[in-house]
This record gives C-alpha cells, structure tokens and sequence, in this order.
C-alpha cells in the first residue's frame, strides 16, 4: 500500500496503517506513563539527514531506561526509509517512537510484553515562518528548572517532556515564542526543546552536557560547521546575564534547525535579529543538510 497524495500511512509494529486507523493500546505505558523514547528526523530532497546518528541516539535512550528495542538499528533505519516511500516524500519530518508497551495499570515495565515502534512521516515541518527566522524569536527564561542529570534527565530523548510542556505554557501566556530552561544551579540549560548558542567578541559558547542538556544532533554538526568557519567553540557554564549581553545568540534543533534569538525577557540581544556569525553557519548548515553524504537517501 502507497499513501494519496492526501493521505499519511504510519508504521505501527511492521505494519501501515492510514492515519485515521493508527491506534495503539490504552494499556501502552508509553500512553500511561511516558515510558518509551523518540527521536525527531527530517529529511531533505530525498536524503534522510544524520539518520544514522538519530538512530544510535534512540538506542542509547532506550538503553539508559532499560528498553530492548525489537528491531536492529539496520531493520530500524530500513523501516524509517520504507515509511517515506510508502508516503512519496522526499521533503519529510519523521517522528519516530518507541514505547515499552501495553501492560496493564501497574508501573511495572515487566507486565508490558513487547515494545511497540511508532513512525510517522509528515511534509517538512515549519517551526517558525521565514519572517522570525531572519528577526529572531522572543524568548522568556521560565521558572521551571530542568531535571538534573541524577533524576529524568533530559540526555535520554524519552515521552515525558512534561517539564518542557509547563515551560512552554508559560511562553505562551506571556506572549513569548520560546521559554529558556535553567539547569538546577541557575545556569542556562537549553530550550524546550532545542540547545542554545550564544556568540561572544567570535567565539560560540554552548552549555556543557553536564547541565542535563539534550547531545543535540544538530548542535553537533553547527559545532563542526563553526569549526570549519574558524570561530572557537566553548562548552562552559553561562549565566542568564552573559546571554542579556551577547553579540549574537541562536537555538538548535531538528525542528527549529538554527533560529536566531532576538531578545529575551524584554532585552534585546545584539542588534535584535539574526547576526551576521548566525547567519554564515545557518547558509552553511542549509548546504550541508543537502549533502547526500550526510545522510541516508530514500530511494536508493
């Protein structure tokens, strides 16, 4: 079965399913608790982009919370791949879920007798119009801390984004596009769900991993693209103050991809709109995200 042009076919258990038809048990524990673990991909004209490191970070989460996924990372990557034809995209967000499955009302994972594997593949998401991405988004620094790295650390990508949620509730109240999470120590730990930058007299400073900081995928690769630009890349604690008085500061994300911050908590950042550091990594990391090497084609 090939998806219509309007329809979505998503992949439940090794099987497809039209959108509408697509259902998992009330007694997944995914539903119930939160128990299970995704992972965000796109995919750029017909090249799944780091699908391979996407795949590898599923499997750590699901390794940290005990969770033995049913499929081999080649079986995975495959079915990624098949999901996308089966849909006729080349231009896609993949959602990809794996869940510890039904069991009954108890927490224990031990009633829950075979994971379930959920992927879905939409046309490519838009975060943010073309608008924001060259102004910048606003953002607001929540109260809520991020989990720290000895409770549900953000580092395993799992289905409880509850502490992200309550963030990004409070950015909407007050009007905000964004909430910046601190870590437990009052330093900044990232987005609701993208890793942050800041650029400082050109130099890119990011919070270290030890903050509980998701290893973004996409962090990874404007680290490796700053490096080529030749500016220094620092990983170190910073405070909310340093971020009020840098040159330049952006998030990073599968979704967001590189998106500009224009001001937080009513201070402008920089010259109020994407910086001219931002904007050279954001033309080189469009270009590399086209680059049949840095991915898995589809059609192959």
């Amino acid at each position: 079965m090939v998806a219509l042009r309007d329809e979505i076919l998503v992949y439940i258990d090794g099987k497809f399913y039209p959108k509408d038809e697509a259902k998992i048990s009330v007694f997944d524990h995914g539903f119930l608790y939160g128990d299970g673990v995704f992972e965000g991909i796109r995919a750029y004209d017909g090249v799944v982009f780091k699908l391979k490191e996407h795949i590898d970070r599923l499997y750590n989460s699901a390794h940290a919370i005990m969770l033995d996924i049913p499929l081999t990372k080649e079986e995975m990557i495959e079915a990624v791949l098949e999901t996308l034809r089966r849909n006729n995209l080349r231009d896609a967000y993949i959602r990809l879920v794996v869940t510890r499955g039904a069991g009954d009302l108890g927490l224990d994972p031990r009633k829950c007798a075979k994971p379930s594997i959920i992927i879905i593949a939409v046309p490519l998401l838009r975060l943010y119009d073309e608008e924001k991405r060259r102004k910048g988004i606003s953002m607001i620094v929540s109260w809520v801390r991020r989990d720290p790295v000895d409770a549900t650390s953000h580092e395993i990508k799992s289905l409880n984004y509850l502490n992200s949620i309550l963030a990004k509730i409070e950015a909407n109240n007050v009007g905000a596009d964004e909430a910046l999470i601190l870590d437990t120590n009052g330093y900044i730990c990232e987005a609701t769900g993208e890793n942050i930058f800041i650029v400082k007299d050109g130099k890119l400073y990011t919070p270290p991993r030890s903050s509980g900081a998701l290893p973004g995928i996409t962090a990874s690769v404007v680290k490796r693209i700053a490096a080529k630009l030749g500016y220094e890349v620092i990983e170190r604690n910073i405070t909310v103050t340093e971020l009020y008085s840098a040159d330049e500061a952006f998030l990073t994300g599968t979704g967001a991809e590189i998106m500009p911050i224009r001001e937080v908590n009513k201070r402008r950042i920089g010259e109020g709109k994407m910086g001219p550091i931002t904007e050279k990594i954001f033309e080189e990391f469009m270009r590399v995200v086209r680059d049949p090497n840095e991915g898995i084609p589809i059609y192959r």
